[in-house]
């Protein structure tokens, strides 16, 4: 017996993520930029130089929140067959991502910029749905 043989699993299994826990859910990433959006109408509304800058950073930090949230989405839970099914799904992505990013909600502290970011999170959320319900 060769001993290559010996160490070769006898069933191969596949998962999403290193613990396949299976706990996904686009609301994380609405959440952050919920926070986000508010922030951005706080920082509007206060003229006091101390707190706009600590919004800038608490709103910059919870952008990279949202981003992390949606990759984890993209890379961890859609598979291929997601997006044949759903072809706009890579672009509804790329779009959320730099909306949550330095050109975007990240980047800018127009509440209206993060309100692009929510619109595109609850089109994804949408699809996320119709996955699971398959």
């Amino acid at each position: 017996m060769r001993l290559s043989r010996l160490f070769t699993p006898r069933t191969v299994v596949s998962a999403h993520c290193d613990l396949p826990c299976g706990v996904y859910d686009p609301a994380q990433a609405r959440i952050e930029a919920e926070s986000v959006k508010a922030i951005s109408e706080k920082y509007q509304a206060n003229e006091d130089p101390a707190f706009r800058t600590r919004a800038l950073i608490i709103k910059e930090q919870r952008s990279e929140l949202v981003k992390h949230h949606l990759w984890v989405l993209w890379t961890d839970y859609f598979k291929p067959p997601h997006f044949e099914k759903y072809p706009q799904l890579h672009g509804l992505f790329n779009e959320a991502t730099k909306l949550a990013g330095a050109s975007g909600a990240k980047g800018s502290a127009d509440p209206a910029v993060a309100e692009q970011l929510l619109a595109k999170i609850d089109e994804i959320a949408k699809i996320f749905w119709e996955t699971k319900q398959a």
